[in-house]
């Protein structure tokens, strides 16, 4: 039965200064971080402007490139599912997974206007936004010099093979069928307060729920992965 890992992703107050927008029947708009390293040449690369968000982007830094990851292949400006990251504490948990496990990629988001559903943060909260179910074992950095041509070639719009330099230490490729961005996010925080964890991240997965938990990764098992599959397919709904 496959495990899963959650791991926070997009834009916050720090890059680009805004979070994304939670809208009042749930639905959500994701918005990248600005690209902060130096890319090829002769890499695509789009800025806030050419991905014509409605969220709220700091005027500033609408000629900025972005990076697109995780890339999601319904995503504009996008043409796959991957995800890299150069950093141990997320790439660590990553490694552990394997082909047929869940990436659950969660976001902070600012809600926008006065919610319909009863379940959204006010103010801020962290959400589930989309999920990769791996179409191969986890590629590390180190490993993926070594691929032969073909399998190289199924990363080659992630952002971080267009950096000048390669950083990724881990890379991933979600299967086209059970991957791509929800059209309803899934709270992670409860309706009170998004600082405050509900049950998915307390009783489910691997997190206490303490201190800045919607910055850290979580691990969910077998079980725990079908329950928030269940959720997510059947659509959130707070405990009565």
């Amino acid at each position: 039965m496959p495990r899963a890992v959650a791991i926070n992703v997009g834009a916050n107050t720090n890059a680009p200064g805004r979070r994304g927008p939670i809208y009042p029947d749930g639905s959500f708009e994701f918005v990248p971080i600005p690209e902060s390293e130096p890319v090829r040449e002769s890499a695509s690369v789009p800025t806030y402007a050419d991905l014509d968000l409605d969220a709220d982007v700091p005027e500033d830094a609408l000629d900025e490139p972005v990076h697109l990851d995780p890339e999601f292949a319904e995503y504009p400006e996008c043409e796959a599912y991957t995800y890299g990251d150069p950093h141990g504490v997320k790439a660590r948990p990553l490694s552990e997974l394997s082909a047929g496990d869940y990436v659950f990629f969660y976001a902070t988001l600012t809600a926008r206007g006065d919610p319909d559903r009863g379940w959204i943060a006010p103010d801020w909260g962290a959400y589930l936004v989309g999920q990769f179910r791996l179409a191969r074992d986890p590629v590390s950095g180190e490993a993926y010099a070594d691929l032969p041509a073909d399998d190289r070639a199924a990363f080659a719009t992630n952002a971080h093979c267009k950096r000048a330099e390669f950083d990724a230490a881990v890379l991933l490729a979600g299967e086209q069928a059970a991957s791509g961005l929800y059209e309803t996010a899934v709270p992670l925080s409860s309706a009170r307060a998004g600082a405050e964890a509900n049950r998915i991240v307390t009783e489910l997965s691997s997190d206490s729920g303490k201190g800045p938990w919607w910055r850290r990764p979580m691990r969910f098992g077998p079980a725990e992965t079908a329950d928030v599959l269940a959720l997510i397919e059947d659509g959130y709904e707070p405990p009565a």
